[in-house]
């Protein structure tokens, strides 16, 4: 069994406790205009050439392995359930020495849910402690599965409006409210995120809306994740458009506002995420 994996991150503080290693799985379902990691949507490898590195050697095959430089890059490779077992089980002594463990990420992970499950399977009987990544937008039955292997669900909520979700974003909002739903039956650990977006999440009818359906999951904490534009410079890269680029990144003091109306409504809030 292999999946298309965009990336092994070591030695990462967030999405999770202690030290982690983030696996990065390629391909996703959203067309989320801000998203920050463009090379994680196509569910195919990408090879790309970055100008900055390139030499003009003309010797130029276009293969990652003959450039001299780096220049030619790609992105996302598969691997088998093995091989990442290999790769993360490198950091167990961090795992063990900080409480940390192996976080799921993407791209949307339930997008190759068999691998992921079967991962998951064997991590936990290495005792590693497992998290996931999710915008929930996927099979309820795999998310289950996925769930019973897992200590932490890092849950994105992101437009709440069913018709502007599908424009814009893609998503069933009724899907994804629905397996946030079944995995707080579960007693899962679940905390919200909230990618805040000026615009689109993070205007006041949104933030309302999270807010009274967090409040309904008797979900007591929330991450909120500000908007920057770290990513933009990489959809020139893979030759897409990037429609974000004259929106400002939100102010202290907007972010503040948003966090003191959560903190009002009981909800201990998290700037920045874990």
């Amino acid at each position: 069994m292999k999946a298309l994996i965009l990336n092994i991150q070591r030695y990462s503080l967030h999405d999770g406790s202690g030290i982690r290693t983030i696996v990065f799985f390629k391909g996703c379902p959203l067309k989320c205009p801000w998203c920050s990691n463009p090379e994680s949507i196509s569910f195919q490898p990408q090879t790309v050439k970055m100008e900055s590195k390139c030499i003009h050697c003309q010797h130029c095959s276009f293969d990652v392995d003959e450039c001299p430089t780096g220049a030619i890059t790609q992105f996302g490779k598969y691997m088998t359930v093995e091989e990442v077992v290999t790769e993360v089980q490198k950091d167990m002594i961090f795992y063990r020495t900080s409480k940390g463990g192996v976080t799921l990420s993407g791209g949307e992970v339930l997008s190759q849910s068999a691998f992921a499950i079967e991962l998951l399977k064997q991590l936990k009987s290495l005792g590693i402690n497992t998290a996931i990544e999710t915008s929930g937008q996927g099979s309820t039955q795999n998310l289950i599965e996925l769930a019973t292997y897992l200590d932490l669900i890092l849950f994105d909520l992101k437009i709440m409006n069913k018709e502007k979700a599908k424009l814009i974003l893609g998503s069933d909002i009724n899907l994804i409210k629905n397996n946030i739903k079944t995995l707080v039956k579960m007693h899962k650990k679940i905390i919200p995120r909230v990618p805040l977006i000026p615009g689109y999440t993070a205007d006041d009818e949104n933030i309302k809306e999270i807010i009274a359906f967090v409040k309904s999951l008797n979900l007591t904490e929330i991450h909120l994740l500000p908007f920057h534009q770290y990513g933009s410079n990489k959809y020139k890269l893979l030759n897409l458009d990037y429609k974000l680029n004259n929106i400002d990144i939100p102010t202290p003091e907007s972010i503040e506002k948003i966090a003191n109306e959560m903190r009002n409504n009981d909800l201990n809030v998290v700037v920045g995420g874990l």
